[in-house]
């Protein structure tokens, strides 16, 4: 049995971090046709989501509101706060050896830094494409894709479509932009400490004084 972790919504402005930790028999994942869940259909990714939970002996899921997001980066940065997501759902899975797909430039650095907050020795083998090469992160990137596609459509029914999330969708900036201009605020689940958010926080501060 091997035991992967990765995560899903990085980088969006919009939405939630879900950092997620599978534990099950790798030739039953390869068999299942486990693979990247960026190379995936939506449809085959749902699909899969339900094989690889029933095979699985445990499946961690862990999700990290904006509103979190932003009062963690007060004090740590964004790769720290990922560091502690994966230790928490390491720490949960109770496994000997896992699999990390790194979120950092360095993947040893990543290792080492999630390696603080383990409650117990665990062997982390933290690597980049972590999710193209072991069977378990391709299972974790899965269900983490998965469970956050379906918290950005509960979010779309709550406030409107806004496209897909990150900052370099037009479509996000401007749906920002308008609803900031409308209300004098973020809708809920916006990351205020994201650039792109305080940029159109401030321009839009900055044609209210000359209005004035």
């Amino acid at each position: 049995m091997g035991c992967g972790v990765d995560e899903a919504g990085r980088g969006p402005v919009i939405g939630p971090l879900v950092i997620v930790g599978v534990c099950a028999d790798r030739e039953k994942l390869i068999q299942l046709g486990v693979k990247d869940s960026k190379k995936l259909s939506k449809r085959r990714r749902e699909a899969l989501e339900k094989e690889i939970k029933k095979i699985a002996e445990r499946v961690v899921v862990k999700i990290i509101e904006p509103e979190e997001i932003d009062r963690l980066r007060r004090e740590i940065t964004l790769n720290e706060i990922e560091v502690m997501g994966f230790a928490e759902v390491i720490n949960e899975l109770n496994c000997m050896v896992v699999y990390v797909d790194a979120a950092d430039a360095d993947a040893s650095r990543f290792a080492r830094n999630i390696q603080k907050y383990l409650q117990k020795e665990v062997k982390i083998i933290s690597e980049h494409k972590a999710d193209e090469i072991y069977p378990e992160v391709s299972a974790a990137s899965i269900i983490a894709k998965v469970e956050r596609d379906r918290r950005i459509e509960e979010i779309i029914r709550e406030i409107g479509d806004f496209g897909s999330g990150y900052p370099s969708d037009p479509r996000t900036s401007k749906f920002l932009e308008n609803y900031y201009k409308e209300h004098g605020e973020f809708p809920p689940h916006t990351r205020h400490s994201w650039k792109n958010a305080r940029r159109i926080k401030a321009k839009a501060k900055q044609k209210s004084i000359e209005e004035f």
